[in-house]
């Protein structure tokens, strides 16, 4: 029961784990490098950071913007040929990027 009791929380968790293939995600990510970075730190001002975003997070709002329920000019456009499959392994590659944070 020890064992099964993370599983079912983590299901029953808004943003719970896709098991996506962070190596395949990182080559697929590499059309992201440009406005996001190569390591998901953004290069442009007004553009997201997306290293150490939760996986579950990242699958919802590519997916939002895959069929047009979000709405952006570059993003519909970049997500929309993209699969369930590399939704999932970009979402586990951005997710998979450690950052830290220093308080001043």
């Amino acid at each position: 029961m020890k064992q099964v009791l993370p599983l079912l929380l983590a299901a029953a968790l808004p943003g719970a784990a896709v098991a996506g293939d962070a190596s395949a995600g990182r080559l697929k990510a590499q059309a992201c490098s440009v406005c996001h970075g190569p390591v998901g730190i953004a290069v442009a001002p007004e553009t997201p950071n997306l290293a150490g975003e939760p996986e579950g997070y990242i699958v919802r709002q590519l997916r939002a913007f895959r069929t047009g329920k979000r709405q952006h000019e570059v993003m519909n456009v970049i997500a929309k040929p993209l699969s369930d499959e590399d939704i999932d392994n970009v979402a586990a590659w951005f997710a998979s990027i450690r950052i830290t944070a220093t308080a001043p």
